[in-house]
């Protein structure tokens, strides 16, 4: 073997139409863009959506939903999951920072605590927001919720 005896793969190079070569072509005249219209016309291209005329899909269909500019997402985290990096570091604080540091959360991610699971650790948890039987657990165990 050497490299001019290579060729592609049988069927894998379709050869192109050739149009506008004469009428004994079977493609000439029109070219196979029929008569007349926009599509015939050199210079077109079919606006995105567009169905020929008829009403586009995304025009039928209704419009819905709401998106509240001034929403906070937080990244939501339970206790089992603060129980386990408390254990993991022997931790008696935990803060937003070594949540990210560990993967729980990304870089810009504003941190909550939820209350599923148990907490039996007295520790310290630091973050942006807490539900109320997340703080409950939290002081329950002897521990404090200090919100950011």
């Amino acid at each position: 073997m050497n490299l001019s005896s290579l060729k592609p793969a049988a069927g894998s190079v379709k050869v192109g139409k050739r149009v506008g070569r004469g009428q004994g072509s079977g493609k000439g005249g029109t070219a196979a863009r029929g008569h007349k219209g926009a599509q015939s016309r050199s210079g077109y291209s079919r606006k995105l959506g567009f169905e020929g005329g008829q009403m586009p899909l995304q025009r039928r269909l209704p419009k819905f939903g709401f998106n509240n500019i001034n929403r906070v997402e937080y990244k939501g985290l339970n206790l089992d999951a603060i129980q386990a990096l408390a254990d993991k570091l022997n931790a008696s604080v935990i803060t937003v920072d070594l949540i990210r540091e560990n993967g729980l959360a990304a870089k810009k991610d504003l941190v909550k605590i939820l209350g599923r699971g148990e907490i039996s650790l007295s520790v310290e948890v630091q973050a942006h927001g807490f539900s109320a039987t997340a703080v409950e657990a939290i002081e329950k165990a002897g521990g404090k919720a200090v919100k950011l």
